[in-house]
């Protein structure tokens, strides 16, 4: 599948915006950003958490960078055939990504189907 950064970006805002709230308003010092691949150049990863979980937060300082979660686009690309595969592996990606912030390991994420 090809999609433009544009069209990818559009994409990832609307599924920010089908998130349920209590979800994303817990959310602070959290960047979303987009990526072609990650620093290795693989498409084996499709979302990455770069911070502090809230549950190690204790060491988390004043005027930190903000944390980060960042979507590979190819990555996602590569494994979709369809525009509605895509949302459903963006939106899944978030989740997943959303529930690092939260502490939730990805043994956790495995057991909730999330992983």
């Amino acid at each position: 599948m090809e999609l433009d950064a544009e069209a990818f970006e559009a994409l990832v805002v609307d599924e920010l915006d089908l998130l349920p709230d209590d979800m994303v308003d817990g959310l602070e010092n959290v960047v979303f950003v987009i990526e072609d691949r990650p620093e290795d150049g693989s498409l084996d990863l499709l979302g990455l958490y770069d911070g502090f979980a809230l549950t190690e937060r204790d060491r988390y300082g004043f005027g930190e960078m903000p944390d980060r979660i960042i979507l590979y686009r190819d990555s996602l690309l590569a494994i979709c055939e369809d525009e509605d595969e895509l949302r459903d592996e963006i939106h899944v990606t978030l989740v997943h990504e959303i529930a690092h912030f939260y502490g939730i390991d990805d043994d956790r994420l495995h057991e909730l189907g999330w992983a």
